[in-house]
């Protein structure tokens, strides 16, 4: 089922999803007593980037060229079921979010597979951490969202969603605060943030995602770029949608008060990197695997007290 209505909010996410990695890095300049870059830096990139031509290596094939455009698409895809501005998403049906999981996933396997095919030993490292720590995310994700569907009964992220009310907080409010912290380590990981990944670094040994995309440019880094501020928006706006119940907020304040609970996710985001290390690399699995513990701690306590 396709929501018209929904289709506009849809089409303002790919419209503002740059804005967060800018928000983010005007927090962390903050911290560190500049300036920064403006918070529309990454049109900026985007827009250079798609005018210059592409180069790429002689090791590598079809792959390397065909994978920044399915990441951009699947990512694209996924967006699609993803509930914006406390609206229903532009297609919902039940179960759509393991259609959405599955659309994130191949964007996933084609940027590692596309790192593997130019025969890099640094961007073989960072796949290869790049589906571990996917893999260890991942339960945290889904324990959450069955805590969620038995709450509400839904299947679909759309209805979970609708589902949710402040009432369900003020009588599970440990179990919602745990899927919300959960959830929060899933974003950062997914979104190689800091403390799993630091998109800003240049060290190729610890690099997880930055390390994959290093032979790419032109038109394909800005499709790769652009894909991963539209992914860090979806898992922001599941954030959101969980912590601020739609229930709650008045229709007419439905896009202000989303769009201030995304900035203020960025604003953790950057918080978070300014006053956290980045986690040495023996370490980071437990900190993900702490995320799922959280979840499976939080369907616990659900079927307990059913």
């Amino acid at each position: 089922m396709i929501s018209i209505h929904s289709v506009v909010f849809f089409i303002l996410t790919l419209l503002l999803a740059p804005i967060l990695p800018g928000v983010i890095n005007k927090v962390k300049a903050f911290f560190g007593g500049k300036m920064g870059p403006p918070v529309l830096q990454l049109y900026y990139d985007i827009a250079k980037l798609m005018r210059k031509s592409a180069t790429y290596s002689q090791t590598s094939s079809l792959v390397t060229r065909l994978a920044p455009v399915v990441i951009f698409f699947s990512t694209l895809g996924a967006g699609l079921f993803v509930p914006s501005f406390f609206r229903e998403a532009s297609c919902r049906f039940a179960g759509d979010v393991v259609l959405m999981a599955y659309l994130l996933g191949i964007g996933r396997f084609f940027m590692v597979i596309a790192a593997m095919d130019r025969g890099s030993a640094f961007e073989g490292m960072g796949a290869s951490r790049e589906v571990l720590y996917s893999a260890l995310a991942e339960p945290a994700f889904f324990c959450g969202l069955l805590v969620l569907i038995n709450e509400t009964g839904d299947l679909s992220l759309s209805g979970i969603f609708n589902g949710l009310s402040l009432e369900l907080w003020r009588q599970n409010p440990a179990i919602m605060l745990l899927i919300a912290v959960s959830w929060m380590i899933v974003l950062l990981t997914e979104n190689a943030r800091i403390p799993v990944d630091d998109p800003n670094t240049h060290l190729e040994l610890t690099m997880i995602h930055e390390v994959m995309i290093l032979d790419y440019s032109s038109k394909d880094l800005g499709l790769i770029e652009y894909a991963s501020a539209l992914k860090l928006w979806l898992f922001s706006s599941l954030l959101v949608g969980l912590i601020i119940s739609a229930g709650a907020v008045p229709p007419y304040l439905h896009i202000p008060v989303f769009l201030f609970g995304i900035l203020a996710v960025a604003v953790v985001i950057g918080c978070v990197e300014s006053t956290i290390a980045r986690l040495r690399l023996i370490h980071i699995p437990k900190f993900i695997v702490g995320s799922g513990a959280l979840a499976i701690i939080a369907l616990i306590l659900k079927i307990a007290g059913n």
